[in-house]
């Protein structure tokens, strides 16, 4: 850019302005402007304090600075009046608020040797920046002459006020007789400059305006931040005014991007694209536009930003360039994509869990095993969220499609992308990417799938028991799928009935968050089927009876029978949780100090102790904690009647419904005990037992007297709570002492307890 506009005896307005632009400091764009604009000396700059700015006028307000002067006789040392435009006031106080300077310190403690050099460093700035040698030639008492020629030729001040405001002592071209101007005529005649801003100080002249020269306000707005930029291009897209803000911005110095094309700016694929001109032509054509996109730093790097290209034309209508504003905005975008990313996360995680309380809702809908598979995996696939979703049923049975449940894809598709689970592509030769299998369907025996079955290193597994196969491509019933797999076993309390599978082409699928919905979905599962079936058995009016033989030693009843040469016989069983059992079993043959010794030993044991001892035996009670024969049969939903074990074999009796899947049942078993079979089962109906039957039952084993104190106790309120009778108030009724009260009612409750739990097995046992 060149300034050889500027006259010979004081600096143009645009050469200050340049010297501006070049302040890199608010110390210095301050000095300058208080040489350039109130024509203040070095040496009354540093005598300068906040106490000497005085308010002569409120409204509008107006501001006078009195100067103080030096110790020596010289004119230009005295004291005098300066008038102090109002945004150089703004700023004198800013500064000073900044500084934490107080109203009698001095504004600038240094010499006026040291402002000199400082006027002197921002020329040979502006000079480099500008690439304008004149510059660096700029001083003070140039400054002071441009502020003399501002005044007194662009704006016709009284001579005499810029005089006695400038602190001259004589002007040779005026006349020297002049009266001194008084406070009120040095106001009235610097008035007219108030409120014009730099870029409008020629508007008389609107073929010379300068559109992107900057005012005080824009340049602080820019100053103030590195992610704003103002730019010139002439008429053909190439930079022509290159200011600090845009080297700021973009790293260019004056020198290396003035006169290069806008495109410079601009991504390559933009440029190969032709964006710059299209951008600058609309710009021209809509008389502004405003556009977002990828701009270029310096280095090469990449920021967003927001462009508003304004066409700048002169007083006649000819087109002479663009003034374009650019604000970096990649801080904001980077906000708007998290956000968006936020909200994308948020909309899938509700996908997902609409899903799985899909699944939910039509667990509450199915009646039976098969229902309860069909249902889930339909409500699982009916969406975005899966694409497919089987259930393959724990068998050892070599015909499998009977087992499998499946949505979103044929089992006989399944069958094939099973066999081809390893990844291969027919001929034996590993894919580029792992084929989709069923995890876990081909170790049906273990309790959950394991991730050496799920293919390579791609498989992925955490403590939830959900294992991922990442990377699986397979074509499905004629349509191509390229994603991840997930496998869960589907079980409650410590029996699997199965394995979930269920497949996604998202890129995220499967987080930690997905798994744990996975997770509880097929424990949600697993609760429903064993619901379903002991429904099942409760509801039937007919029975299965099965005996089944279990020799597995991963039973401990069956491996101590085996190791101690004893029998056990089950006289009941309570169940205590989803995963334990409360045995209450009656020993022959061995020390109950060797059965826990064994049972030290075992981590499905939780405890046992002796409840009596006879010359048959013992009675023990043992808390089983785990797997084990009679608990998978109870969770299949069957009801165990009896149970011995003798000689390292079990021999259980179990009843469930006449419609029961008993091959689900027996598979089931055998999948935790391999060593199990089914000896023999026969149906028969379920009779109920009426009240009057349970009562007459009862009446044969009470004697009267039992009967009448149990009757007495009842109506008299001993059971109540809070007791409306005493034992003594009872037995004073019956005439009878309250011991022997007590030992009639626990007679009467040990028979009816006895009447109600093993008189009803015996029957049920005989039935």
């Amino acid at each position: 850019m060149g300034f050889e506009d500027a006259e010979e005896d004081s600096i143009s307005s645009r050469w200050y302005e340049a010297l501006l632009d070049a302040a890199e400091t608010y110390r210095e764009a301050l000095v300058v402007r208080l040489c350039g604009e109130v024509g203040l000396r070095p040496a009354e700059l540093v005598r300068l304090s906040i106490d000497d700015l005085e308010q002569v006028r409120l409204d509008p307000p107006r501001y006078l600075i009195r100067v103080p002067g030096a110790d020596d006789e010289r004119a230009e040392s005295r004291d005098r009046t300066a008038y102090l435009p109002t945004d150089v006031e703004r700023e004198l106080r800013r500064y000073a608020r900044s500084n934490d300077l107080s109203a009698d310190d001095r504004i600038f403690a240094v010499t006026p040797r040291r402002l000199q050099m400082l006027v002197s460093a921002v020329g040979d700035r502006s000079s480099e920046r500008y690439d304008d040698p004149a510059l660096a030639d700029v001083s003070t008492a140039d400054l002071r002459r441009y502020f003399a020629r501002r005044a007194l030729v662009d704006h016709d001040v009284n001579p005499r006020a810029v005089k006695a405001a400038g602190g001259w002592g004589s002007f040779d071209a005026l006349e020297f007789f002049l009266p001194e101007p008084t406070d009120g005529e040095i106001v009235d005649a610097f008035d007219a400059l108030e409120g014009t801003s730099r870029t409008d100080r020629n508007r008389a002249s609107p073929g010379d305006i300068d559109p992107v020269r900057d005012d005080g306000v824009v340049r602080l707005l820019l100053a103030a931040s590195d992610r704003y930029a103002l730019v010139r291009l002439d008429a053909d897209g190439y930079v022509d005014r290159w200011n600090r803000s845009a080297a700021a911005l973009f790293g260019y110095r004056t020198g290396e991007i003035v006169g290069t094309h806008v495109s410079a700016f601009y991504t390559d694929d933009d440029v190969a694209d032709g964006v710059p001109e299209r951008t600058l032509s609309t710009a021209l054509e809509e008389a502004g536009h405003e556009v977002d996109g990828w701009r270029v730093h310096e280095d090469g790097s990449r920021f967003r930003a927001t462009e508003v290209i304004s066409p700048l034309r002169d007083d006649r209508g000819r087109h002479r360039g663009y003034a374009v504003f650019v604000r970096d905005v990649s801080a904001h975008q980077e906000a708007l994509e998290s956000v968006r990313t936020r909200r994308d996360e948020l909309a899938r995680r509700d996908a997902v869990s609409r899903r799985h309380r899909a699944v939910s809702r039509s667990l509450l809908e199915s009646t039976d095993h098969e229902a309860i598979e069909t249902n889930a995996c339909a409500a699982l696939v009916d969406g975005e969220v899966y694409a497919f979703a089987w259930i393959d049923r724990t068998t050892l049975s070599d015909s499998r499609r009977e087992w499998r449940t499946t949505s979103g894809v044929t089992p006989d598709a399944v069958d094939a992308l099973v066999s081809n689970r390893r990844g291969t592509d027919g001929t034996g030769a590993q894919s580029p990417k792992t084929s989709l299998s069923a995890p876990g369907t081909d170790a049906l025996g273990d309790s959950a799938p394991r991730s050496d079955d799920l293919g390579d290193d791609s498989t992925t597994c955490d403590e939830s028991g959900v294992a991922v196969l990442r990377d699986v491509t397979a074509t499905i019933d004629g349509d191509s799928f390229d994603g991840s797999v997930a496998t869960v076993p589907v079980e409650h309390g410590e029996t699997v009935y199965g394995t979930l599978s269920v497949g996604s082409a998202r890129a995220d699928a499967f987080d930690g968050e997905e798994r744990r919905w996975l997770e509880t979905t097929a424990r949600a599962i697993g609760a429903a089927i064993a619901a379903a079936r002991r429904r099942t058995l409760l509801s039937s009016d007919r029975v299965v009876e099965l005996e089944i033989s279990c020799r597995d030693t991963g039973s401990f009843f069956v491996d101590a029978s085996r190791s101690l040469s004893c029998r056990f016989e089950l006289d009941s069983l309570v169940p205590v949780s989803e995963s334990s059992q409360l045995y209450y079993i009656r020993l022959e043959g061995a020390s109950p100090a060797a059965v826990f010794d064994l049972a030290e030993a075992e981590p499905g044991i939780d405890d046992c102790r002796v409840i009596e001892t006879d010359e048959r035996g013992s009675r023990l009670e043992v808390v089983v904690d785990g797997s084990s024969p009679t608990l998978v049969l109870t969770e299949y939903g069957a009801t165990v009647r009896e149970a011995t074990f003798e000689d390292g074999r079990a021999t259980i009796t179990a009843e469930c419904g006449a419609n029961a899947d008993l091959r689900t049942i027996v598979d089931g078993l055998r999948a935790v005990f391999p060593e199990s079979n089914l000896v023999g089962k026969r149906e028969t109906d379920r009779s109920a037992r009426t009240t009057p039957e349970f009562r007459e039952g009862l009446e044969d084993r009470l004697t009267d007297r039992q009967e009448s104190a149990l009757r007495a106790a009842y109506f008299g309120g001993y059971y109540d709570w809070p007791r409306e009778s005493t034992a003594e108030e009872v037995a004073d009724v019956m005439g009878i002492t309250s011991p022997t009260l007590h030992n009639h009612l626990r007679k009467a409750q040990h028979e009816l307890l006895r009447t109600f739990f093993d008189d009803s097995s015996a029957d049920d046992r005989r039935r």
